[in-house]
């Protein structure tokens, strides 16, 4: 259990991370390029499913793993 509950904290930090790169590469692009919304849409649905299927993998205790294993 505690397991789990660390996978997942471990989860919200990496999600935030890779949230704020992709919403800074976004606003980086949209300076030389004019995007569409629909792809930053997917983008960020990608990104969404992506998150969905971590967590389900980490709550059936399944092959999300602690990045740092201690020894």
């Amino acid at each position: 259990m505690v397991a789990i509950a660390i996978s997942l904290l471990w989860f919200l930090i990496g999600a935030l991370v890779l949230g704020l790169v992709i919403y800074l590469v976004l606003r980086g692009v949209k300076i030389f390029v004019p995007v569409d919304g629909r792809i930053e849409q997917v983008v960020w649905l990608i990104y969404g499913i992506l998150c969905l299927i971590y967590i389900l993998v980490a709550l059936t205790g399944g092959g999300a793993s602690v990045p740092f294993h201690w020894r």
